[in-house]
C-alpha cells in the first residue's frame, strides 16, 4: 500500500501539472508513492483513480493513513469521497497557489482539507488550515543556463540572433495581448531579434487571437513574432537556454513557473507585478518588474537587451538564486515536513 497518493486528473499539462511533476520527481526516492490520473514527464506510471481507491482501503505499513496530495477540484472531491463517504484511512493535503478569493464550491472543498500548504503569504490569506507556506521551486537540473547561448539560440531553429518569449495560454487573463503590443513598439528598433508566444489558445479565445495575428501581420512582423503553439515538457529547457529574456505580462497570475524556469536556464525576465514575480527579481537584480504600460516594458527589455555586461551579470544572479531559494529540493523538503506532522499526529 502506497503512503503518498498524488494526484493528477487534467490530462492537459498546464503549469499545476508543471509544478507536480517537479516535486513528484523528488519524492519518488522518498516515499512509497503512486501517482493517480494522468501520466506526468519523467514520474512513475499513474494508475487509475479507482485502484487509488483500492490501495488505500487498509493503512500502509508504518503510517496510520496513506495521504492524498491533491491539486485541483476534481482530485478534491475524489479524495473526499475515499475520506468520508468510503471511510478509508486518508488525510488530504491541498497545495494553493490562488491569490484571490476561490468560488464558492473550491472554498467549500478547501475547508475540508486535513492540511493546507499556500505558495504565498498572499495565498495563504484566502485558505484554511495552512500548515505551511512552500513556495514552488524548479529542477535546476533539468533548467540549466547554456555554454553558449547563441548556439544554444541558433539550435532551435527560429530567426534571429536573439529570441525572447512569452509563455502561457493565449488569452487576454496571461496578458499576450500586452506582450504582442510590446513587440510592436519594441521589434523594429531590434532587428536581431525575434519574439516567441508559446501556448495555446482555447476556442473561446481564437477570436483573441487573430486578432493579435492580424495586428502582427499590418506591422509586417509576422515573420518575427511567432506562434510556435505548445512545447512538449522535455523540449522546454532547451528552448529556455536559447532565450534572452522571458517576458510576462499576466492581469492575474497566482504564481508563475516561466520566470523561474528561465531564472534556472540562466535567463533574466521582465514582468508585470503579478504572481510570486516580485520576490523573483531581487530588487531588480534577477528580473525587471514593470507597469502595464506597453511603453515601460518596451523600454525595460530594450535597456536589458542592448547591455550586454548587465545581462550577463542578471543571468548569473537568476540562476544563482533559482538554485539557492527556489530548487525543487526544497518545495520537497517543506511538503514533507507538513507530510510527516500529519503522520506523527496519527
Amino acid at each position: 500500500m502506497p503512503e503518498l497518493i498524488i494526484t493528477n486528473f487534467n490530462r492537459n499539462f498546464t503549469g499545476v501539472s508543471a509544478t507536480a511533476a517537479g516535486v513528484v520527481r523528488q519524492q519518488a526516492g522518498r516515499y512509497d508513492l503512486a501517482l493517480a490520473g494522468h501520466a506526468l514527464p519523467g514520474c512513475p506510471a499513474p494508475i487509475s483513480a479507482a485502484e487509488a481507491l483500492r490501495l488505500s482501503r487498509a493503512a500502509p505499513s508504518g503510517r496510520p493513513f496513506t495521504i492524498w496530495h491533491v491539486r485541483r477540484n476534481p482530485e478534491m472531491r475524489k479524495a473526499l469521497w475515499a475520506r468520508d463517504v468510503l471511510r478509508l484511512p486518508v488525510q488530504i493535503v491541498f497545495t494553493s497557489a490562488a491569490q484571490r478569493r476561490h468560488s464558492l464550491l473550491p472554498r467549500w472543498l478547501i475547508s475540508r482539507m486535513d492540511a493546507v500548504i499556500a505558495t504565498t503569504d498572499r495565498a495563504a490569506d484566502f485558505v484554511p488550515h495552512v500548515r505551511a507556506i512552500v513556495p514552488h521551486g524548479i529542477d535546476t537540473e533539468r533548467f540549466f543556463p547554456a555554454m553558449n547561448r547563441d548556439a544554444a539560440w541558433a539550435e532551435t531553429g527560429y530567426p534571429c540572433a536573439r529570441g525572447i518569449a512569452t509563455i502561457g495560454r493565449i488569452r487576454p487573463e496571461k496578458g499576450t495581448d500586452r506582450f504582442v503590443a510590446a513587440m510592436l513598439r519594441l521589434l523594429p528598433d531590434i532587428p536581431d531579434v525575434t519574439a516567441l508566444i508559446i501556448g495555446r489558445a482555447a476556442k473561446s479565445d481564437r477570436a483573441f487571437l487573430q486578432n493579435l495575428k492580424d495586428q502582427i501581420a499590418a506591422a509586417g512582423l509576422s515573420d518575427r513574432i511567432l506562434f510556435p503553439g505548445e512545447v512538449a515538457p522535455d523540449a522546454l529547457p532547451a528552448l529556455m537556454r536559447g532565450l534572452s529574456a522571458v517576458v510576462q505580462l499576466p492581469r492575474y497570475e497566482g504564481y508563475g513557473m516561466a520566470p523561474l524556469e528561465g531564472m534556472a536556464s540562466g535567463v533574466p525576465f521582465v514582468a508585470t507585478d503579478a504572481g510570486y514575480y516580485r520576490s523573483f527579481s531581487a530588487q531588480g537584480r534577477t528580473g525587471l518588474i514593470t507597469s502595464d504600460a506597453t511603453k515601460d516594458t518596451a523600454e525595460a527589455l530594450r535597456a536589458l537587451l542592448s547591455d550586454p555586461a548587465r545581462h550577463a551579470a542578471m543571468s548569473s544572479a537568476a540562476r544563482e538564486a533559482a538554485e539557492v531559494h527556489f530548487s525543487i529540493q526544497r518545495e520537497a523538503d517543506g511538503i514533507g515536513a507538513v507530510y510527516d506532522a500529519l503522520w506523527a499526529k496519527g
